[in-house]
Formats: structure tokens, sequence, C-alpha cells
């Protein structure tokens, strides 16, 4: 990403529709969907190897279209820019407006305002909310557990634990939870039972969760 703060649209390059119009520009509208949602989860994540580990799962999907991406502050508010890479001087790390051709190839998502009801602290509230549930109802270690599962979906996926897939469930189980939870001998002894009594607290059929 780069620190230019310079509008796009104060380049002066030729553009019949203007930054920001979907229907002109190569990027699909759920891989700009889910570019905005990464940007989103990078800004309300307090661990900044979490926050890092989201602006590189946003290079990376970006990447496959040839594509970048930038916040830029526009008077106080910060705007999501995604933009050909072409357009990128990544030596001096600003945007060469002599490669811009048409403006429209890019995308300016307003990141300030109100969010969507789906947001990161609305998400991150409804998974404490079921971690209580799971700790009432089954105890501190299934509890302890839920919370290490609940930090996962929120600040990893931006979802409630009931929304994770089984892909996302055996990620945490052979990777976040062995590599950053640091769970008691009780808690690693439990975690299958755990996330099974997680899920019928969610009101979720379970399949096998058991990362098999």
């Amino acid at each position: 990403m780069t620190n230019s703060n310079e509008s796009l649209a104060e380049t002066g390059a030729d553009s019949d529709d203007g930054a920001g119009d979907l229907e002109t520009t190569e990027l699909p509208a759920d891989v700009v969907d889910e570019a905005e949602r990464l940007t989103r989860i990078a800004r309300e994540t307090p661990d900044e190897n979490e926050a890092e580990a989201r602006r590189e799962r946003r290079a990376t999907l970006l990447s496959e279209y040839d594509f970048t991406a930038r916040v830029r502050d526009d008077d106080g508010g910060d705007t999501l820019v995604l933009h050909p890479a072409e357009w990128h001087d990544s030596e001096r790390g600003v945007i060469r407006t002599d490669r811009i051709a048409d403006l429209s190839r890019a995308v300016e998502i307003p990141l300030e305002g109100t969010g969507d009801p789906d947001d990161w602290n609305d998400v991150a509230a409804r998974n404490r909310e079921l971690v209580e549930r799971v700790r009432e109802n089954h105890g501190d270690v299934h509890g302890d557990n839920a919370a290490t599962l609940a930090d996962f979906a929120s600040n990893h996926y931006a979802k409630p634990i009931a929304e994770l897939t089984d892909a996302e469930l055996r990620e945490f189980r052979t990777e976040y939870f062995v590599r950053n939870a640091w769970p008691s001998a009780e808690q690693r002894d439990a975690i299958a039972e755990s996330i099974e009594l997680i899920s019928e607290t969610a009101d979720r059929s379970v399949p096998d969760r058991r990362g098999r």
C-alpha cells in the first residue's frame, strides 16, 4: 500500500463514469466486499499481528486481479481505494498519475459513518454473549474454549461463531488453538466436546468437528 494521500479524483486523469463504479471496474463485487470486510477487521482489531494478517490476506486476494489497496485520508474520513497495481510505483510508494488512463477502473469505499449491522463490533458482542451462555451452562473449561473460539471468529473472520464453516473450524482446531490460545491441559482435552457444546448452544446442527 502507498502512503500517498492524493485523491485519484484530483489527478486530472480522464474518466467517463468516475471512480467506484462497480459496473465498469474489473473487480468482481464479491472481491470488493471481501476487501472492504478485511479492511474493517484490520481497523477494529487491537492486535497488530492480526490486523497485519488481514491486510496481507486482502493484498493476496487483490493480487489475483492485479489490483492493490490503500486507505486515503479525506479530511479525517478514511476511504479505501482499490486500484490497478500498474498505477502504483512501489519504489516511491506513490500513485503514478501518468499511468492512469481510466479512473473508472478504481473503486473507492468510504470507511467512516454508520457501518453494516454485521460489522466487527456487533459480531464480537454476539460472540461474547454466546461465550457467557456456554460458560453458564457447561462450566469454565468449556467457557474458556468458547472464549478462544470467539476471539478467533471475531478477529480472524469477523463472523458469528455459528457461521464458521467446517474448514474454518478445522483451522481453529489445528492452527489457532494450538499456536495462539495457550490452552490448559483441561482445555485441550475438552476442545472437541467444547466445539460441539458451543454449536449446540448456538442452536446449530453439528457434523464432525474433530478436525479430521
